[in-house]
C-alpha cells in the first residue's frame, strides 16, 4: 500500500515538475507517508522515477494487449484502428505517459536513455513494423514510417498534453467521451486512409 502511494505521488510530481525539479519530501507529503520510507521501499529518487516509469508504460502496454487480443492479426486495418483508440484513451487517463518523455526530452541524460531503452524502442520497433506493413498494403500513407508512428502518437499524445491550453483557446473538452472519439477517429482518417492512399 505504502509503495503504491508512493508510485502514485511520484507518477504525478515527476510529470509536473521533472526530475530535477522534484523532490523526495514533495513525493512523500504528496502520497502522506513518512519521508525515510522512500529511502527504505526504492533506495533513492532515481529508483523510485524508474518505477514510476516502469508502472505508466507497463499499464500502457497491458491496455494495448488487452484491447488488441480480440483482434485477428488477419485484419491489419481493424489493429491499427484499435491501437490507435486505445493509445487516446490510455493518454487521457494517464497523461503521464507523455509527460515523463517531455520532462526528459528537453536535454540528454542517462534517464532519457534509460527510458528509450527500456520503454520506447520497443514499442517504436514493433509499431514501425506494423506500419510498414499497413504502407505495403496501401492503408497508412507513404513516407518514413518512424516519422509516421512520431505523427500518430504527437497527435493523440500532444493533444491531450495541451488539453488545459486547447479547452481556452478552442472551447474543445478533450475530458470528454465525445471530443476523444472524435480525436482517435481524425487520427485514423489522416493516418490510416486506406483505399484513397491506394489509389494515389
Amino acid at each position: 500500500m505504502t509503495q503504491q502511494k508512493l508510485l502514485d505521488a511520484a507518477i504525478e510530481a515527476f510529470s509536473e515538475s521533472g526530475f530535477k525539479g522534484t523532490s523526495t519530501r514533495d513525493i512523500a507529503d504528496r502520497a502522506g507517508v513518512h519521508h525515510p520510507l522512500i529511502t527504505y521501499h526504492f533506495k533513492n529518487k532515481d529508483q523510485l522515477w524508474r518505477a514510476a516509469a516502469d508502472r505508466i508504460f507497463r499499464e500502457f502496454n497491458i491496455s494495448l494487449v488487452k484491447a488488441t487480443a480480440d483482434v485477428p492479426e488477419s485484419q491489419p486495418r481493424a489493429r491499427a484502428e484499435t491501437f490507435v483508440r486505445t493509445y487516446v484513451r490510455y493518454a487521457h487517463k494517464q497523461p503521464a505517459l507523455h509527460k515523463f518523455i517531455l520532462q526528459e526530452s528537453s536535454q540528454p541524460s542517462a534517464r532519457l536513455d534509460w527510458l528509450i531503452d527500456s520503454h520506447l524502442k520497443p514499442l517504436f520497433e514493433v509499431v514501425v513494423k506494423s506500419l510498414r506493413e499497413l504502407q505495403e498494403l496501401g492503408i497508412a500513407p507513404p513516407g518514413d514510417p518512424a516519422i509516421l508512428f512520431n505523427m500518430i502518437r504527437v497527435s493523440a499524445g500532444g493533444l491531450l498534453a495541451l488539453s488545459a491550453e486547447i479547452k481556452g483557446t478552442s472551447n474543445i473538452d478533450l475530458d470528454s467521451d465525445a471530443a476523444l472519439d472524435e480525436l482517435a477517429d481524425m487520427i485514423i482518417r489522416c493516418f490510416l486512409s486506406g483505399d484513397e492512399v491506394a489509389k494515389q
